[in-house]
């Protein structure tokens, strides 16, 4: 499907992750820290199930304008509340932002292999790595076609540096974030009832 966001094949690297240090798990590198006079939106996550609380993103848009405009577009429009994390896999990443597919009452077999009714995404890769708390937006094979969805890191994961678009940096609520509902197997696919964004909002 043309929508279908970070194949399994992908995602499935991200299973050597598991070796990482407990000083690299539970730390932000330096390297990714949000700038001092970082002015971005500010994204806020309400979360609702096994993870109840709020995380707070601080939006990277001297990385990522484009990529950074469409979230904080759907976030104002309401269009990531309810939406569920729908790929978990421990140790690597959690995958949500699947605004056509991604809800609760929707069809789990087609959670993660939609968009937006906006436009793909042109790359905005960086040198920035992704580590622990980074955010990126997911997108298919083809570099040019991130659309909505986004993962948070729960690890480093160098593997995607340089080849996925950061957008932002975890600056609060970790302890939500690690209690989001993992999923199984390699592609990390939630079953039974999965976590969800309550509500998202900005703030500038």
């Amino acid at each position: 499907m043309r929508d279908k966001l970070i194949f399994s094949g992908i995602f499935a690297l991200g299973v050597g992750i598991l070796g990482a240090s407990y000083l690299n798990l539970m730390s932000v590198n330096a390297d990714t820290a949000v700038p001092e006079d970082n002015s971005g939106p500010v994204m806020v996550i309400a979360t609702a199930g096994e993870a109840t609380g709020t995380m707070r993103v601080a939006l990277r848009d001297d990385l990522a304008p484009n990529h950074v405009e469409r979230i904080v577009t759907l976030a104002e429009q309401g269009a990531y509340d309810g939406v569920v994390f729908h790929r978990v896999i421990e140790g690597f990443m959690a995958q949500t932002g699947d605004v056509q597919h991604g809800r609760p009452d929707g069809n789990p077999r087609m959670w993660g292999t939609g968009g937006s009714d906006l436009s793909n995404l042109q790359a905005e890769f960086t040198e920035q790595s992704f580590e622990r708390g980074v955010v990126g937006m997911a997108r298919s094979q083809s570099p040019d076609s991130a659309n909505s969805q986004f993962f948070i890191m729960f690890a480093p994961a160098p593997h995607l540096n340089g080849q996925y678009t950061v957008v932002g940096q975890l600056v609060d609520g970790y302890d939500v974030l690690d209690a989001i509902k993992r999923g199984t197997g390699g592609n990390g696919a939630v079953i039974g009832e999965p976590d969800r964004m309550e509500r998202v909002t900005i703030e500038r």
